[in-house]
């Protein structure tokens, strides 16, 4: 197998964990975020924002391990 083809393998299995872990991690967090909204339904608010931010910073680290990804696939 050639390097390129090995290029695209590796760029292929790191996108794919990266995706996983990204869905994972905010499943995570969805699901503490309602368990923490179901307990105490006063500070829902606060909780739902927080999630969206912990989120928002998942997604982030998700987009960039996915641009190193496609970039190591076009070298």
């Amino acid at each position: 197998m050639e390097a390129t083809g090995l290029g695209y393998l590796a760029a292929g299995i790191g996108a794919a964990l990266t995706v996983i872990g990204a869905g994972y991690g905010i499943g995570r967090l969805a699901a503490a975020a309602m368990d923490a909204s179901g307990r105490q339904p006063e500070v829902a608010g606060q909780v739902r924002t927080s999630m969206l931010i912990a989120a928002a910073l998942i997604e982030g680290a998700t987009f960039f391990a996915l641009a190193i990804c496609i970039i190591l696939a076009t070298k």
